[in-house]
């Protein structure tokens, strides 16, 4: 494919997937991610010592969220409008003034009058914003510097610089804070970010074909991706609940050492990702997806029943070779059911449906452990809803097969 730019260039699309370009927005999105992870690790506990109320707590953390399903219904028309490029930059900028916010929050909460976690609130909004373009922009951004042939597997690549913050991000801010305190830590936080901003200015961008910006619905969503949409919102269903309650499960449990999961998955995700997207494009995602999604439905389960350590860091490992390695897989797809110019609204389509999913997945799941205490009923019905992904995925198979091959063949 090859496309003319305003300055006379001609865009190749790469015959390889780690060229330069990728490497770039690669490293750029570790930054990204890296800013994140080390932020969210240590949100929560920076508010608690400055006295915060676990009512409060939890409105900092959730107000990301909020803020970031509002604003990806804003962010599909702008990617499709304005340059995503510099919608990343700016975007970075935000999360960048958010991390300098909350190392400054108890300074400006005692000049302004207010409580230092409100502030940090304000900043958490700001934050969420960040997110809600940030990702999708670098989405739909490295899309365009992948061969068609290998596409899913780039696509995993690429999600393995998630994978590496998430297994790294939260050891390096805490080490960082017990060297230097949340305040100046917050500032290095803020810096990694500005770095990250700096890399991405050098990345060179597929000249973009741009449609009139427009909240209609059609331009918001993705009709093409709707359908796998509904299959990430069952699988994130159940992953969320290993966000919001496998700690307090493993306590519950008495089992020592749970933070360990999240070390364990983050990694395996190195090794799960990259090969669950070289099986997909050689065999498509329907033959590769529903024995992997299987791997989630067990890893639930397995975290019902764990009463040791091994047990829980076992499905940990499966949960990698599951949602961790389908949710690229599912990315790469809305990304190949739309064309080029209307990337955005895919994207933006793929974090709606993760965003509800999140929500939805948390409250479901603190609702049956309200009903049944936090036993294996409540991962049991969590598993649930993976399968019903798997129900989806078999009912539009066709579908996702007539999307792989027009992608190849366009």
């Amino acid at each position: 494919m090859k496309r003319q730019a305003t300055t006379g260039d001609v865009w190749k699309t790469p015959t390889k997937i780690w060229n330069v370009m990728f490497i770039s927005i690669f490293i750029s999105n570790i930054g990204l991610n890296m800013g994140q992870q080390m932020s969210n690790s240590l949100l929560g506990v920076y508010a608690k010592s400055l006295n915060a109320p676990a009512v409060q707590i939890g409105q900092l953390m959730s107000a990301f969220a909020v803020t970031a399903l509002i604003f990806h219904f804003i962010s599909g028309p702008a990617m499709n409008t304005y340059n995503r490029k510099k919608l990343l930059i700016i975007s970075m900028g935000f999360m960048a003034i958010a991390f300098l916010g909350f190392g400054f929050s108890p300074d400006i909460a005692q000049k302004f009058g207010m409580d230092p976690v409100q502030v940090m609130i304000l900043f958490r909004l700001i934050q969420g914003v960040g997110n809600a373009f940030g990702n999708g922009c670098s989405l739909t951004i490295v899309t365009d510097m992948l061969p068609r042939k290998q596409f899913t597997t780039g696509m995993s690549y690429y999600a393995c610089a998630q994978a590496i913050s998430q297994a790294i991000g939260p050891t390096v801010g805490v080490f960082l804070r017990d060297l230097m305190g949340y305040h100046n830590t917050y500032i290095v936080f803020f810096f990694v970010m500005l770095g990250a901003m700096v890399l991405t200015m050098r990345v060179r961008t597929m000249p973009q074909k741009t449609i009139p910006f427009s909240l209609k619905l059609d331009n918001i969503i993705a009709k093409e991706a709707v359908a796998l949409g509904c299959i990430t919102l069952f699988m994130v269903i159940g992953y969320a609940a290993i966000n919001s309650f496998l700690l307090v499960y493993a306590e519950e449990k008495h089992i020592a050492g749970g933070t360990l999961f999240f070390t364990v998955y983050a990694a395996t995700l190195l090794l799960s990702r990259p090969i669950v997207g070289r099986l997909t494009d050689k065999y498509g995602f329907v033959q590769v997806a529903i024995p992997f999604l299987l791997m989630t439905v067990i890893s639930l389960l397995l975290i019902g029943y764990s009463q040791k350590l091994w047990m829980l860091l076992l499905a940990a490992a499966a949960n990698a070779f599951g949602f961790g390695a389908v949710q690229p897989m599912l990315q790469s797809l809305c990304m190949k059911a739309v064309p080029q110019e209307r990337r955005g609204s895919a994207s933006a389509t793929n974090y709606i449906f993760m965003d509800i999913g999140t929500i939805l997945g948390s409250n479901i799941c603190g609702f049956v452990a309200e009903i049944y205490g936090y036993t294996e009923i409540m991962w049991n019905v969590m598993a649930t809803s993976v399968l019903l992904g798997g129900v989806v995925i078999f009912l539009v198979r066709d579908k996702i097969v007539k999307i792989e091959r027009q992608f190849i063949e366009s």
